[in-house]
């Protein structure tokens, strides 16, 4: 097996070249060839919207689907973009020279601020038609609101935070009535909290944000043209609507944490990137004089949230005295910034210019842009047009991105669902790992691959890395699908192989004893898989091949384990004299087939251990096939060892009640070898029924004989009824249990009698003993004095048997006198029967002239009849009918005959009855037949009433109406 694997490590070579030679005809490595990565369509789709504004656009906004807009010096337009068709426009009825100079509109596009340059402002809610004035705020030039997320509503704005262009930040909180009216005041309150400031003294605040972080955690952002300040701090749980002046009172007498740049666009504006409604935004990027400060916002940090910080600066084409940038907009990758005539996109992974898009000068110069966070859309307008930007399908190149700053985990997190990127950026990271000698992880990045296999391979093995090289192999076999038979038994044995070359380098070097250890569990892990079995299971033929090349003892017996194949551990046990784990192996596992083919080794060392095996197998094992080993074993064993086929044997007959004759024939063996005693309690408990008994009686004779066993040899001639053999051996041992035998043919008393006088002459002629004798002539009432006498010799005097002949005299002459007292019986009873006889023949019966038939119920005396002596009377012809259907066949063909004989005489006489005399007057001698056939006629007919005879009783079980005229008798009644 090694050499086929040494020939397939020179085939990698061969096909490296191979693969090198695709490679410059510009064959792909990749399995995807040619495949298109992504369809050339836009990220930012840009879309006009056809409107024509009456008057120039001042200002637009736009959150949650409300779009508002200030057009002109009085008018605002509201637009719902889930109904366009109905804008709703309301005048703002300012008489003077005010115009708007910023809008601002909460998150849920409920509250409109409306900030005027003559430093007023007015507000406006969703649900009412009229502007109102908010007093307290009069005198205040508003630069940005930082709007409350979390305790804002549809009428309450809740506390928030609002920046003037003197540096001041003022909390205030706006309120509608419930009935939709204005209150007296609808600003609640406006006091001021902070004042922001720069080297040169207080600066315009250009953007607030507030957000919560963990454990009741506020963070406040503020921004100035050149600085970015950051407030933290903790409101109790419960007391978030009295605001945040206890945030700003904990920087009365310090300044807060502040980021500064030098350059100044007169301005700055913040943007924040939200993934979800109603949670945190995960990254900013602030527009400020020296370009773009970016990053993501980590809300565990405690002073700071900004996180990952980068600066983007202007190119060279964007100049801030003469082009400088309007707004910024901050999407999942990228920031959009507004210039005069065009829009830009940057990506913030790499900083590249990625998107750019010029507007026409016939649009004007572009004067906002502005993104609705609920539904990621990007808004542009001029004091003409306005425009919108879809984002599609903005992270279609990130993984390009990561994968080339080797952020792979990201790269393969973007592009999981497109298997041909993943391929790449797979590719990408394997080779990168092993360009930095992570060879380990390079194999399994190797492994998820399309790329060539051979050539993988023979990267690893040239850098001579075989434990990346296994890592690579086991990867690479787990994703083979199960039709792919071919690879996966290659692989599964080549990691045998790479397994067992690692394991024996390791194995002599006590210093990586724990590596070996390691490696060894990861080895039997590896052989073990579910999803190897079938495959090793298939080869295993080659496997056991690798591990006895290896001379690696241990796991094969581990790997026959795990392939079930016992058969092969137990012979390796038993061949190391290891015989109570091989037995260990044979009680765990319960394979009948395995003890039958190991007991006749185990038996022969371990006996008492393999009979309680067997026993605890029960019945699933079967003794006729361990008796060759028990065979075996007996005849080389002492009396001892016997003892344990004995107990397997008994425990077979007595406790599994086997029937099988092997078994008690072998059980017999062995206890007329070594238990006399228990052979004769094992035949009687057996039974004397031949039909009953599980054991050869003829081989069970012979081997009894054989040992001289005569007791158990007469139990088994009387359970043959070899009567007279069983008295002749019987007469050996002893006379009682010759006695015994000769009761036993009841039936037959011829046979018990020469029984007993083959016991009586060796009573007399062996013993000589006449007391004895005469005893027999008691316990066998068939014997006579006379059948005995011609044993005796002839000297032998009448007084020792004169009791006995006198015994027998009486009982003949009682015998003499029973036989009278019966023939003067039978005298008796044959002179009774003659009388009967003769008071029958002078019986009659008298008849009426109103008399019925039975049958019929028609005059009696009308036709022959018959009178029985139960009193009932039948017309000849209705008992006839009466008859006739229930007489068996032979006497229903009788009659027939008898009818027909009697139609053949002459003229039948008028009366049925006539006496006897005068029929033979009347008839001659001629006629004699006749009367004949007439008395044969009323035996069958007349023999017993129809109404109160066995005839009556025999159709008790018949139905009243034959079931083949069941039919017609019930059309009958319809």
């Amino acid at each position: 097996m090694a050499s086929i694997l040494d020939e397939y490590e020179d085939s990698l070579h061969r096909s490296a070249s191979v693969q090198q030679s695709r490679a410059s005809v510009g064959i792909p490595h990749s399995g995807y060839v040619n495949a298109r990565l992504e369809k050339e369509t836009p990220i930012f789709n840009k879309q006009r919207i056809d409107f024509a504004p009456p008057e120039k656009i001042n200002s637009l906004v736009v959150s949650s689907n409300q779009l508002c807009m200030s057009l002109g010096k009085d008018t605002l337009l509201r637009i719902d973009l889930g109904k366009p068709d109905e804008p709703n426009q309301v005048e703002l009825g300012r008489k003077d020279e005010a115009k708007v100079y910023k809008m601002f509109l909460d998150h849920t596009g409920s509250h409109l601020l409306i900030a005027l340059n003559t430093s007023e402002c007015l507000y406006l809610n969703r649900s009412v038609q009229k502007v109102r004035a908010l007093s307290r705020w009069k005198g205040h030039l508003i630069e940005s609101v930082g709007w409350n997320k979390f305790l804002g509503s549809e009428t309450n704005t809740g506390p928030i935070l609002v920046g003037t262009a003197q540096g001041q930040i003022y909390e205030a909180e706006i309120s509608v009535s419930e009935g939709g009216l204005f209150s007296t005041n609808p600003d609640q309150y406006f006091r001021q909290v902070y004042t922001l400031e720069e080297e040169s003294g207080p600066a315009p605040v250009c953007c607030l944000e507030i957000e919560r972080g963990l454990e009741g955690k506020f963070f406040i952002i503020a921004t100035t043209r050149k600085r970015l300040f950051q407030f933290v701090g903790k409101i109790p749980e419960g007391t978030e609507q009295q605001g945040f002046s206890s945030i700003f009172a904990m920087h009365a007498d310090h300044l807060p944490s502040f980021r500064e740049f030098p350059a100044n666009l007169g301005f700055s504006e913040i943007a924040f990137y939200t993934p979800k409604l109603r949670s945190n935004p995960r990254s900013f990027a602030w527009m400020m004089g020296n370009g773009i400060l970016y990053g993501t916002l980590d809300y565990s940090r405690p002073d700071s949230i900004l996180s990952d910080e980068r600066v983007w600066v202007y190119p060279s084409d964007i100049d801030i005295t003469v082009n400088k940038p309007i707004s910024i907009v901050l999407t999942q990758f990228h920031f959009l910034l507004l210039l005069p005539d065009r829009v830009k996109a940057v990506c913030t992974l790499n900083g590249q210019v990625v998107f750019q898009d010029l507007f026409l000068e016939k649009f004007g110069l572009l004067t906002r842009m502005i993104k609705d966070p609920t539904v990621q859309q990007i808004w542009i307008h001029t004091e003409k047009v306005v425009f919108r930007y879809h984002v599609q399908r903005e992270s279609r190149d990130v993984w390009k991105m990561y994968m080339n700053m080797n952020k792979f985990d990201l790269a393969k997190e973007y592009c999981k669902d497109r298997p041909e990127c993943l391929d790449i950026v797979l590719a990408k990271e394997a080779e990168h790992c092993f360009q930095n000698k992570r060879y380990l992880d390079s194999a399994k990045c190797y492994a998820l691959t399309q790329n060539y296999f051979e050539e993988i391979a023979l990267k690893f093995i040239e850098a001579k890395q075989e434990e990346a090289l296994m890592e690579f192999l086991i990867k690479k076999l787990s994703n083979l699908k199960p039709s792919e038979k071919t690879q996966t038994t290659l692989l599964t044995t080549w990691l045998t192989e790479l397994y067992l070359n690692w394991l024996g380098v390791l194995e002599g070097d006590p210093s990586q004893r724990n590596l070996y250890l390691d490696t060894r569990e990861k080895f039997r892990t590896f052989l073990s898989s579910p999803k190897n079995k079938d495959c090793l299971f298939n080869n295993r033929a080659s496997i056991y091949e690798l591990l006895a090349s290896h001379g690696d003892t241990e796991h094969m017996v581990y790997f026959a384990v795990i392939m079930q194949d016992y058969e092969r551990v137990v012979a390796h046990h038993c061949q190391h004299d290891e015989y109570d784990e091989a037995l260990n192996v044979l009680s765990r596992h319960r394979d009948e087939k395995l003890f039958y083919k190991f007991s006749p080794v185990l038996i022969q060392h371990i006996p008492k251990k393999v009979v309680d095996a067997w026993i605890s197998m029960g019945s699933r094992l079967d003794a006729r096939n361990l008796i060759p080993a028990l065979v075996n074993y007996s005849q080389s064993a002492s009396t001892q060892q016997i003892n344990e086929a004995i107990r397997y044997m008994e425990f077979c007959v007595y406790q599994l009640e086997e029937t099988q004759q092997a078994i008690h024939n072998y059980l017999l063996s062995l206890y007329a070898l070594c238990r006399p005693d228990s052979l004769l309690s094992y035949l009687e408990q057996a039974g004397t029924n031949p039909n009953r008994i599980h054991y050869d009686l003829k081989y069970a004779l012979r081997l009894c004989a054989e040992h001289g066993h005569h007791r158990a040899c007469v139990h088994i001639y009387k359970v043959m009824e070899l009567y007279e053999e069983a008295v002749d051996l019987a007469l050996q041992v002893d006379v009682d249990l010759a006695k015994s035998c000769a009761d036993l043919p009841e039936d037959d008393e011829e046979l018990r009698k020469k029984l007993w006088l083959k016991i009586a002459r060796h009573v007399v002629q062996e013993e000589k003993d006449v007391k004895k004798a005469m005893a027999c002539l008691s316990s066998c009432a068939l014997l006579k004095i006379e059948d005995v006498l011609p044993f005796f010799p002839d000297f032998v005097t009448i007084d020792h048997f004169k009791e006995a002949i006198c015994n027998s005299l009486e009982d003949y002459n009682k015998h003499i006198e029973e036989l009278k007292r019966e023939m003067e019986e039978a005298t008796q009873s044959a002179k009774r029967i003659r009388e009967d006889i003769q008071e029958m023949r002078n019986k009659y019966g008298s008849v009426e002239p109103q008399e019925k038939c039975a049958a019929c119920d028609f005059p009696l005396l009308n036709r022959p009849f018959y009178l029985f002596l139960c009193g009932h009377m039948f017309h000849y012809d209705c008992l006839l009918q009466a008859v006739l259907p229930n007489l068996p066949a032979y006497k229903h063909a009788k009659l027939e005959d008898l009818q027909k004989k009697l139609a053949a005489t002459s003229q039948p006489s008028k009366s049925h009855h006539r006496p006897k005399d005068a029929d033979t007057v009347s008839l001659g001698k001629g006629q004699q037949s006749r009367e004949q056939v007439k008395a044969d006629i009323d035996d069958i007919v007349a023999a017993e009433c129809v109404y109160c005879g066995e005839l009556m009783i025999r159709s008790i079980d018949k139905p009243f109406i034959d079931p083949q005229k069941y039919e017609e008798e019930m059309q009958s009644w319809l």
